[in-house]
């Protein structure tokens, strides 16, 4: 079933041929993971990427304060990784937690790569998979500095409601960057 998954997700990525899709599959390796489960702590490099089959991943670092910012939350059918370690092999800044129990496909920061290296159209997968972090990242960096904790919210029900739906406020309100009291002010407007 997670290997389907992961097979449908890349076709609608790229054209390739089953071949290669299977050769890529094949370099993927099972993971089931418990509740706050941590994949990675800080100042560990990131040697895995994860595809998520069932359940949630958060990706967070702690600020100067000592509070969990969090970055970025994967569901189902998405990818997770520590990207900027992934990418550097320096030591990362982040976490990656386990939010709810899951089973996840992995693959090795070296296998990964190996794949680029045999299968052209892994890496046009990469380029894909990259230009989407850029976009996501770069407008979550802009609803910070151009939008208030309401409008951060409403946005964050229109695009994504399903991190509402399933997660706590506490990493509700890590995600977008407020407390748990301004959050729950805005839950009870809404």
């Amino acid at each position: 079933m997670i290997y389907e998954q992961l097979s449908n997700y890349i076709k609608k990525s790229i054209v390739i041929t089953d071949k290669d899709l299977n050769i890529i599959l094949s370099y993927f390796k099972p993971l089931k993971q418990s509740k706050n489960d941590i994949l990675l702590s800080q100042g560990q490099t990131s040697q895995q990427t994860f595809f998520v089959g069932k359940g949630c991943l958060r990706i967070f670092f702690i600020n100067e304060e000592g509070k969990d910012v969090t970055r970025y939350i994967s569901f189902e059918n998405q990818f997770a990784t520590a990207l900027l370690s992934f990418i550097t092999r320096l030591p990362s800044i982040e976490f990656i937690q386990v939010i709810e129990k899951s089973e996840l496909l992995y693959i090795s920061h070296d296998d990964f790569n190996h794949l680029m290296k045999i299968i052209p159209q892994w890496r046009e997968f990469y380029c894909l998979y990259l230009e989407k972090a850029y976009v996501n990242s770069t407008n979550r960096l802009m609803s910070f500095t151009t939008m208030n904790a309401l409008e951060r919210y409403t946005q964050l029900l229109k695009v994504n409601p399903t991190i509402v739906r399933r997660l706590p406020n506490k990493i509700v309100a890590s995600y977008i960057n407020i407390s748990q009291e301004t959050l729950s002010r805005l839950k009870s407007k809404i």
